[in-house]
């Protein structure tokens, strides 16, 4: 948590001391658990994709709306509705993937979102709600790319809230799949 907290007010100029002193701990401590900064962005990164699949996978299990696709997206790019905070962590994720690890950690946290959202958007489709829709793996992959895109924007542009923007964004998708192609 301290982490997080420091990256999204620092970005990647973070150090162990810097996320120590939010911790409330001595940097030893940290070097101790992690070995490195990066030892501890390996450590964050598995434990993003553990919170993403754990939350997705509860914000989708029961309702058969299509939109609980973007409602859970929306909510899991909500901490990021702070132009600065977006800024830095957006930066913080450019020296990820330069980094061979972190960006195969990367792709993970991605192929759980998709597999996460990817079970709901199926049901959607097959009952007909979206009839407009890709593949559902297609539907899916478009759906997180929406989301991420709109971050990426609004972090540049932040005109509104972030929330208010990718709710708009991820809606239009939708509506689009909603209509029927043939009719």
């Amino acid at each position: 948590m301290a982490a997080g907290t420091v990256v999204s007010r620092l970005g990647p100029a973070f150090t162990l001391a810097d996320v120590a002193a939010e911790a409330q701990v001595a940097a030893g401590t940290l070097v101790q658990r992690f070995g490195s900064k990066h030892g501890m962005l390996v450590a964050m990164t598995r434990a993003a994709i553990e919170s993403m699949r754990r939350n997705l996978a509860a914000a989708v299990a029961d309702p058969d709306d299509p939109a609980a696709a973007a409602r859970a997206l929306v909510g899991w790019y909500a901490p990021l509705d702070d132009p600065r905070s977006a800024a830095n962590n957006l930066a913080q994720l450019a020296f990820d993937l330069a980094d061979d690890q972190l960006r195969g950690l990367m792709g993970e946290f991605y192929a759980v979102m998709e597999a996460e959202l990817e079970p709901l958007l199926g049901r959607a489709v097959a009952a007909g709600d979206l009839p407009g829709a890709p593949p559902v793996a297609v539907a899916t992959r478009i759906l997180t790319a929406t989301a991420d895109g709109t971050a990426i924007h609004w972090s540049a542009r932040p005109v509104g809230s972030l929330r208010a923007r990718m709710e708009a964004d991820l809606e239009a998708v939708l509506a689009g799949w909603r209509r029927d192609p043939d009719g």
